[in-house]
């Protein structure tokens, strides 16, 4: 059933097949008009099917974050800190995760995670959102084009770096210059080969673990010694073994970040109400056991004290997994997972130049950006918006003039930090809404998607963010870990967020939208007639068994209701017979 209320007192006008909207939806303030916030916004083409949804953030979760970031959670927070951070950091995920699938499956549309906010709680929330999402894609590029370039590095090619920085920042770039629907299936067969990668790796790493390579069954060896926690700084007790574990938490979120994209796709996905519930669900789960089963098996297979590791040398080595393979006495294998890592690097930074460039795309929608960036070509693609997005990648070489993996760092924490930003405006959205429709009477076991555990999962989701944007870089704090850079890598993003916030709050004057004033109207038209549309198709008659059903529903309702039910039940019986 779809909800057909806005503000209280709003009157209604039927229109064809039982499709409602009100007088008010065609002037809601702060919102983009409903013809754009339903169609993708007039330009972009819906093209994406839930297979692609699914895969494109797949693949732009998996990434370095879990083949060569990894390494350093390990080495600040040990086994069991690492596999317990990411544990933690999954259900925060999962929090914000169903949040946002609930509020994208009712209002689909390219720039959601700015129209949520001005939607549900303040334009200049919005505003500030819009453009720190915009900046989370975008500063994460050069971080993949950086670690590309440090993967080369692991075969000793004799090229300079700075070939294989124009050769990545090139292709990544290109890549999006086609359309959705051949981008989609392009992303579909890269996700498809990371989640293989992922998978072989996890099985390899139990053969070894068992001693299966000819090696020292290892068992649980390296969660005694060097231990389960490092002890952060050489604080001692308790105390450093539980600072040594939160610093996992910053790695992990940057890790887990590309699960919103879903977010990103609903603008430009076929039937989002059938195709967005199903990808928030597969996505979140497949990420989680790939991640747990990820950091358990190097947590078992390399100790955290290994002096390859990031923390240590920082060159292509410090992929765990090639560590432990080496270990191993492996030798083809090695190579086989750095190409993977390759990969990974040019597909998750290709999908946030994706994500980056339809948020600015819907910032122009909104009025948030010069107009410029919303125009689109033909075929669908926001040409301006990519443009600029595409630019940020040249930033990847900052790494000539510095160490690559502490360049890689910083990219890294910023990227993480304008992510939680990102996270935690959902929530608040989030929150918002869920408010909006408890005080205005409606029944969330309407929606086509409804979030489990709500409100208490979105506040447990908050709190913790909260926590790890306030204390991201409390380790700098401690004596003699002052850094200017990785200050300024943890913390600048947060005052340029309030700063956002602040100049949009002043410069429009805008306010906090009133819970009994939120829109549940604007936007629903177009997926009302979406739904009929597909109800209509599963009646079109296509075999000449549904021909002649059809012909005696014409004539005869009730024989044809007897008729439909004992052929779904003999289908039932067959296919149960057939398995």
């Amino acid at each position: 059933m779809t909800i057909y209320r806005g503000k209280p007192g709003a009157e209604f006008k039927e229109k064809n097949d039982g499709i409602y909207e009100t007088k008010e939806s065609a002037s809601c303030p702060n919102l983009p008009p409903a013809e754009n916030v339903v169609s993708g916004d007039g330009s972009v083409r819906r093209g994406l099917e839930q297979r692609h949804i699914s895969m494109i953030a797949i693949g732009g979760t998996i990434g370095t974050g879990l083949f060569l970031g990894m390494g350093e959670a390990l080495h600040k927070g040990g086994p069991v800190g690492l596999v317990l951070g990411y544990i933690v950091m999954g259900f925060v995920v999962y929090s914000m995760t169903v949040a946002l699938g609930e509020m994208v499956t009712m209002f689909p549309i390219s720039g959601s995670f700015t129209h949520y906010p001005c939607r549900f709680v303040d334009p200049a929330l919005g505003f500030a959102v819009g453009w720190n999402y915009w900046y989370s894609m975008t500063i994460a590029v050069p971080s993949e084009i950086i670690a590309a370039a440090i993967v080369m590095n692991y075969w000793h090619i004799p090229v300079h770096t700075v070939v294989w920085l124009i050769f990545f920042t090139v292709t990544c770039c290109g890549l999006n210059f086609f359309g959705v629907k051949w981008y989609g299936e392009s992303m579909r067969f890269i996700a498809a080969l990371k989640v293989t990668a992922v998978v072989v790796l996890i099985i390899v790493g139990i053969v070894i673990d068992l001693g299966g390579a000819g090696q020292d069954r290892i068992g649980f060896r390296n969660f005694i010694t060097p231990g389960p926690f490092r002890q952060l700084n050489g604080i001692p007790g308790p105390g450093g073994r539980f600072l040594a574990f939160w610093t996992v938490f910053i790695q992990a979120s940057y890790s887990f970040l590309g699960t919103e994209m879903v977010a990103i796709t609903a603008g430009e996905a076929a039937n989002p109400r059938k195709t967005v519930p199903k990808a928030v669900t597969r996505v979140f789960y497949r990420i989680l056991v790939f991640y747990i089963g990820s950091t358990t098996i190097v947590g078992l297979l390399v100790p955290s004290n290994h002096p390859d590791l990031l923390g240590g040398t920082g060159d292509a080595t410090s992929s765990p997994f090639v560590i432990a393979i080496k270990g191993a006495g492996i030798r083809v294998l090695p190579d086989l997972i750095n190409v993977v890592i390759l990969v990974s690097a040019f597909s998750t930074g290709s999908s946030k130049l994706y994500g980056g460039s339809r948020v600015l795309f819907g910032l122009a929608k909104d009025g948030m950006a010069p107009r410029i960036f919303g125009r689109c070509t033909k075929a669908g693609l926001p040409i301006w918006a990519l443009v600029a997005t595409c630019s940020v990648s040249l930033l990847s070489f900052m790494s000539l003039d510095q160490k690559s993996s502490v360049v890689f760092n910083w990219f890294q924490n910023l990227s993480a930090m304008t992510g939680l930003l990102t996270w935690w405006s959902v929530l608040v959205s989030y929150l918002f809404f869920y408010n909006g429709l408890k005080n205005q009477g409606f029944n969330r076991n309407d929606l086509h998607y409804k979030a489990p555990f709500q409100p208490y999962m979105s506040y447990f989701g908050l709190i913790m963010i909260s926590l790890i944007i306030l204390l991201c870089g409390f380790d700098i704090f401690l004596h003699g870990n002052w850094s200017l850079s990785e200050f300024l890598a943890d913390y600048l993003t947060l005052p340029i967020f309030v700063a956002f916030f602040l100049y949009w709050k002043i410069a429009k004057r805008t306010k906090r939208i009133k819970s009994r004033e939120i829109d549940f109207v604007t936007g629903t038209r177009e997926l009302d007639e979406m739904d009929a549309e597909e109800r209509l198709k599963a009646f079109v008659p296509v075999t000449k068994w549904d021909k002649f059903i059809d012909w005696v529903s014409q004539h005869f309702e009730i024989f044809f209701i007897i008729l439909n039910d004992l052929h779904s039940r003999i289908d039932s019986f067959f296919s149960f017979c057939l398995g």
